[in-house]
């Protein structure tokens, strides 16, 4: 339990029709005394209504303010969010109560050309060409591991394990785990296999090809490209992610709903 929630702030998909499920958390928040502000990095915790992508944006804006985020589930997939539509009222009004625990998860720190960016989700090394492979080196811990060809590879965190990664074939992380998934995307190779690695050990990502670049992607947008020999390097960062979930809405819960049906 935690102290009953006194501001709170409302964060929506920008391109999907949620006015009636905000105007219903507005509702909520009305009964139980919650002051509702604009800035979410005022709030002792924000509301995210939406999918995974508008949990995870909000997420990744926070990092560093020791605020956390619920979800109320208005995507596809809405692995990340705790409260479904129908329950809305119901389990907000317990949240705001305090009836809610936080999850710390790790972010992943990406070191190219001097800039640091830092991962809630993944990052993701790609061929900018489209039909074309790329011949990725990669090194774990600074011992080489070989030269892969493939169309790309994915180093994800526990929370973004079920998304590109997972999709690629990578292994699921569960919540709480200090580690990252190294997998990668269609390889031309019987050998390549996903790889967890644990805090402290860094993968380095070369581009080995002669005249392909590739992107850089980190939480699905595109910050920087490898061209050929060029490196980039990932770690887990010091940052955390602060994700708020109901005490019964556990992982493997939400793992059990969404992929097994």
């Amino acid at each position: 339990m935690h102290s009953p929630v006194e501001t709170a702030a409302i964060v929506a998909h920008g391109r999907v029709d949620v006015g009636p499920a905000v105007e219903r958390v507005r509702a909520v928040a009305a009964s139980g005394g919650v002051e509702l502000v604009d800035d979410p990095e005022r709030a002792q915790l924000v509301v995210a209504v939406g999918g995974d992508g508008t949990i995870l944006r909000i997420l990744a804006r926070l990092l560093g303010t020791g605020i956390p985020v619920i979800g109320v589930n208005f995507g596809r997939v809405g692995f990340l969010a705790s409260i479904e539509p129908e329950e809305l009222e119901t389990d907000l009004k317990r949240v705001f109560a305090g009836e809610y625990r936080v999850i710390e998860q790790p972010t992943l720190e990406a070191q190219l050309d001097g800039r640091t960016f830092v991962a809630v989700n993944d990052v993701v090394a790609t061929s900018s060409t489209l039909g074309r492979m790329v011949e990725l080196g990669w090194a774990v811990g600074g011992e080489d591991l070989g030269i892969v060809s493939c169309d790309g590879m994915i180093c994800s965190t526990p929370s973004g394990s079920t998304a590109y990664n997972l999709s690629n074939g990578g292994p699921v992380l569960v919540r709480g785990l200090d580690a990252m998934a190294i997998t990668f995307i269609a390889p031309h190779s019987l050998e390549a296999r996903p790889l967890v690695v644990p805090r402290g050990v860094e993968l380095t990502v070369r581009n080995a090809t002669a005249d392909v670049g590739a992107a850089v992607l980190v939480d699905g947008h595109r910050s920087g490209d490898l061209a050929p020999d060029a490196s980039l390097s990932i770690g887990l960062g010091e940052q955390r992610s602060l994700l708020a979930t109901l005490p019964e809405t556990t992982f493997f819960v939400r793992y059990r709903e969404t992929f097994t049906g």
